[in-house]
C-alpha cells in the first residue's frame, strides 16, 4: 500500500501534467480544487493576470455554521454552489475545471455538480 506522501507526490505530478494543457483566461477562468482530509477549497483563477477572482471553502464563514464537518460530500456540493454564486456576481459563467490531480469521484464530483447546479458551465 502506498504511503500518504507517495500518493500526494503522484497527485502533484498528475496536476502538473494537466496544468500544462489547461489555463484560465479572463473570459473563462480556471476552477481550481484542493482537497485536504478535513476540508475542501476552490478558487477561480485568471492565469493571464495571476489573480484569484473568487474563492470558497468549507472553512468559509458562510458555511462554517451550516456544516458539521468539511470532509463530506454534502459540504463539497455546498462549496460548489457557493463558488458558483460568487462567480456569477463577478460576471463569470464559463470556467475550465482543474480537479488538481484528484480522481473525479466523491467530493470532487460533488463540488463540480454543485457548481453546475449553481449556474457555471464547464
Amino acid at each position: 500500500m502506498l504511503q500518504k506522501a507517495d500518493r500526494n507526490k503522484k497527485r502533484k505530478k498528475r496536476h502538473l501534467r494537466v496544468r500544462k494543457k489547461i489555463a484560465g483566461t479572463t473570459m473563462r477562468p480556471r476552477l481550481s480544487v484542493f482537497r485536504s482530509s478535513k476540508n475542501i477549497y476552490v478558487q477561480l483563477i485568471d492565469d493571464t493576470t495571476g489573480t484569484t477572482l473568487a474563492a470558497a471553502s468549507t472553512i468559509d464563514s458562510a458555511l462554517k455554521d451550516k456544516e458539521q464537518s468539511g470532509a463530506t460530500v454534502e459540504a463539497a456540493r455546498t462549496v460548489g454552489a457557493l463558488v458558483a454564486e460568487r462567480a456569477l456576481e463577478k460576471g463569470v459563467k464559463e470556467v475550465v475545471f482543474d480537479r488538481g490531480g484528484y480522481i473525479y469521484h466523491g467530493r470532487i464530483k460533488a463540488l463540480a455538480e454543485g457548481a453546475r447546479e449553481g449556474g457555471l458551465d464547464f
